[in-house]
């Protein structure tokens, strides 16, 4: 019963028994059977105790399936209810008792207030027979099923439709339902509807795909009348059965329609197809590619059907691309292609949310086609070195980019060190441009380094590869006409000639391509650009010296570096040439922490050297002063320790009286307060400041002390008054060639105090010379152009020669300590055990170590033994 317990209290009140069910008996042949049962709805499967079911009763209405037989009452109930959702009670039913005695109900003599009666498990019986219901209810149903799937109007009511398909299911006819439901859908997606995709074939596989969603979108919209109609067989039946409407419809339209033989592959290729357009250029139906998508995966085909399709089309599809184009294209516009490639797929994935399957299947196919598959054509020498060559930092990043996706970043070493190698070595050994040596190897290491940071991401592995090619060229050793036919290490002595120049010129001495200057805002007072242009400038130098300082470490023998910066230092400190004091002591510094205090014991000697003359002369001064005793010259002397300071020729030369003078009273001063020591005067290094008097006025000439004993020998000569070659050479004393540099820096140069007839560049001994009558500059100190300063060959050669000599010693005094240890050695050994002891002053070659070991052996220091052993001779 579909009524409540309080409603049958409110409509049966005061009634009898008999007149409830006689009321409720009453039959309705004259209504309209409706689909639906009463809201008084019961059990159709049993009746209430006690009763037999009547004879079935056939072309009954569904409203009177049910009958409600009643029974006889002896008494009437007056103000009682009566609930017929329970079962009456049995007539044998008695109280129960207690030791023989019938216990009084509380309420037996109660003489006011209703009674209450309740009937229970109240069961009408059948009327109708199920299976004439079911056609009867059919019937309908299937009318309105072919009005859906011919898409004709509605004009049904769903709602007796819902009620008639509840009925059958409630009376146990819900798999008959079922089946006939299933059999008309089938009938009709295997019939009309996939008759229309049929049609397209023969067409486009994309037409095939496009009529195929039109039938899927007709049929979605079909089963939502279908749902609504049967959505209590699909809650109520199929739910327990664990199917659903919805995955039986979608099974049908994929048997019937997707695996049909004629249709399946191309709807698939309908979908592939649309990538294909997409893949050449072509404008992609996005929205009939999306809807294929959902297609696809609402009818759990993706996996099975469609992506290993898609992915073997895409498989030839880059197989063939990665080929042509590797073939085709150079390797920077092969890997830029092939990462837009990349690009393109990946976000076609993204956007239509393909699978993450797909694209992880699809990834793993074009790296292994475009990468793996084409590593040795990424990783060739001389594709790389293109790359290298045209310093291309993007191409570069995108070989790394796409090589890394596969973990093979590092196999770009062999090809980046091989170039790096060929490089340098042909800037070491060019030797037309060995001035330029340093800015060129500076400028390819900030090359490289940027190439390394932002191309290669810092990658370890070619971190490593960067720094050991650079060691590898910048040791190399050749003999040639620059090294003097010896092994000694080029780079070596142009990094300290690089550091000369560094300290002499300042930040103005720096190649512009090395410079990180920039250009002060045109507002700003000049105080306050001078202030900054100061701290620039050091910070320039600072900064140079570190780039310098990191080509030094890959100088494997320090020994040629260290001969030059000592010489060059020499200069710089006798001269007065250094453009900063602080800039040689960070030098200074730089080296100490990098080589230790030994590699610079003899240059701090020399600083401290310096020191300790200026202190001598003040002093001399001082003395001088006190005594009152004057001088013509004021005279200026650097006392040097001749262990630290390098090896300077003695230069024979005729000083000038009153310049002897002076000379010879420092030097009893010396010898008077530093009893013992000699002193050995160096004129070639001295340097004067001359006053002259010009027809053009007077000036202050800055020159050497050959230069201004020269000058000194035209005091009192007329202006037109000629000197002959050989009056010079004996007045002077000089030698030949340090005569011919003196007069051709005074005669030939720029700035010319003398004139030379006839004139010429070169110096004759039948040339004669007087002073120059037009002689004029705007400057009133004037620095003549000291040949002196600037290195000769013949001094090149010497500190080549003897860095060589110092080596073989270094090299004897090695292989005697070893035979001295091991007292018997193989050669091969010794060999090794030589090259591992002389390491950090520079690789020696396996021929110089056997000529030191004959020159050994001529010594007696070792001998070769018969077994082809040496032994030491102690």
């Amino acid at each position: 019963m579909s009524s409540s317990a309080g409603d049958r209290k409110r409509k049966h009140s005061g009634k009898t028994i008999k007149e409830l069910f006689t009321t409720q008996q009453k039959p309705h042949s004259s209504v309209t059977a409706p689909l639906s049962p009463s809201t008084k709805r019961t059990k159709l499967d049993s009746s209430p105790t006690g009763t037999k079911a009547p004879p079935l009763v056939p072309a009954e209405s569904t409203a009177n399936m049910y009958h409600f037989p009643s029974k006889k009452t002896s008494a009437p109930v007056q103000s009682e209810v009566v609930d017929l959702s329970s079962s009456p009670p049995t007539a044998s039913a008695t109280p129960p008792r207690k030791n023989g005695m019938r216990k009084v109900a509380p309420n037996m003599h109660a003489t006011t207030g209703p009674k209450k009666l309740v009937v229970k498990n109240f069961r009408p019986t059948r009327k109708v027979d199920p299976k004439v219901f079911l056609e009867q209810t059919w019937q309908k149903v299937d009318a309105a099923l072919d009005t859906i799937f011919k898409q004709g109007q509605i004009n049904f009511s769903l709602e007796e439709l819902y009620r008639g398909v509840e009925n059958l299911c409630r009376q146990g006819l819900a798999k008959d339902a079922k089946d006939r439901l299933v059999a008309k859908c089938k009938a009709y997606v295997g019939g009309e509807l996939r008759e229309k995709v049929t049609e397209t074939v023969g067409r486009k596989n994309v037409d095939v795909l496009r009529a195929a969603l039109g039938a899927w979108a007709t049929w979605n919209e079909q089963l939502k009348y279908i749902d609504w109609i049967f959505c209590y067989l699909d809650r109520s039946f199929l739910l327990l059965k664990q199917e659903s409407l919805n995955d039986i419809a979608i099974a049908l339209f994929r048997s019937s329609i997707f695996e049909h033989v004629k249709l399946n592959k191309h709807i698939v290729d309908g979908a592939c197809d649309l990538i294909a357009v997409d893949r050449a250029g072509e404008d992609l139906d996005r929205e009939l590619f999306s809807k294929a998508i959902e297609m696809f995966h609402k009818m759990a085909v993706y996996t099975k059907h469609f992506e290993p399709r898609m992915l073997e089309l895409s498989q030839t599809y880059v197989k063939l691309w990665s080929d042509a184009a590797s073939e085709e294209k150079t390797l920077s516009d092969y890997v830029t292609s092939a990462l837009a490639l990349m690009k393109s797929e990946m976000a076609r994935v993204e956007m239509f949310r393909l699978d993450g399957s797909t694209r992880r299947d699809l990834l793993t196919l074009l790296e292994d086609h475009l990468i793996s598959r084409k590593e040795a054509r990424l990783v060739n020498q001389d594709e790389v070195a293109d790359v290298l060559e045209e310093n291309a930092i993007q191409d570069l990043a995108n070989v790394y980019t796409i090589l890394e996706r596969r973990k093979l970043g590092a196999k770009l070493r062999p090809a980046f060190m091989k170039w790096i190698e060929d490089t340098g070595t042909a800037i070491v050994f060019n030797e037309k441009e060995q001035e330029g040596m340093v800015v060129k190897l500076l400028t390819l290491k900030q090359q490289l380094d940027t190439v390394w940071k932002t191309s290669f991401r810092r990658n370890p592995d070619l971190g490593h590869g960067l720094r050991e090619a650079f060691e590898t060229f910048m040791n190399k050793t050749k003999k040639s006409s620059t090294t003097w036919n010896t092994n000694n290490s080029k780079p070596g002595e142009m990094i300290a000639k690089y550091v000369d120049l560094l300290l002499r010129g300042g930040a103005k001495a720096i190649p512009a391509q090395l410079t990180r200057r920039t250009e002060k805002p045109a507002q700003v007072d000049d105080e306050e650009d001078n202030e900054d242009a100061v701290f620039d400038e050091d910070s320039e130098v600072n900064n140079q010296l570190d780039q310098v300082l990191d080509l030094f470490r890959f100088v494997q023998g320090k020994a040629v570096f260290e001969a030059f910066y000592k010489k060059d230092l020499a200069r710089r400190l006798l001269m007065g040439r250094s453009a900063s004091a602080d800039a040689e002591r960070s030098m200074l510094s730089r080296l100490k922490t990098e080589c230790g205090a030994g590699f610079t014991a003899n240059l701090e000697q020399m600083f401290k050297d310096i020191e300790l003359s200026r202190d001598e002369g003040t002093s001399y001064k001082t003395i001088s002063e006190e005594r009152n005793e004057k001088h013509a010259v004021d005279l200026n002397v650097n006392v040097l320790s001749s262990s630290a300071w390098p090896t300077y020729p003695t230069v024979p030369v005729i000083i000038p009286s009153q310049i002897k003078t002076e000379i010879d009273q420092f030097e009893k001063h010396y010898k008077a307060k530093h009893s013992g020591r000699k002193l050995e005067w160096k004129h070639a290094l001295a340097h004067c400041q001359v006053k002259a008097k010009f027809p053009r006025g007077s000036k202050e000439l800055v020159v050497s002390s050959f230069q201004a004993i020269v000058l000194l020998l035209f005091n009192g000569v007329k202006l037109d008054e000629h000197i002959d070659y050989n009056y010079l050479k004996a007045a002077t004393g000089l030698p030949p060639p340090e005569l011919n540099r003196t007069l051709q820096s005074l005669a030939c140069a720029k700035l010319q105090p003398l004139t030379k007839h006839p004139k010429g560049r070169e110096i004759n001994p039948t040339d004669t010379f007087t002073l120059n009558p037009s002689f004029n500059d705007p400057r009133y100190r004037i620095k003549i152009n000291t040949v002196q300063l600037k290195e000769t060959p013949a001094e090149n050669k010497a500190t080549h020669e003897r860095v060589a000599a110092d080596r073989n010693f270094e090299t004897q005094a090695a292989i005697v300590r070893i035979m001295k240890a091991r007292k018997k050695i193989t050669h091969s050994e010794l060999v090794a055990e030589t090259i591992k002891a002389t390491r950090s002053r520079g690789t020696l070659d396996i021929g110089s170590i056997k000529k030191n070991i004959d020159r050994l052996i001529e010594k007696d220091f070792i001998e070769r033994e018969d077994d082809g052993l040496y032994s030491y001779i102690a």
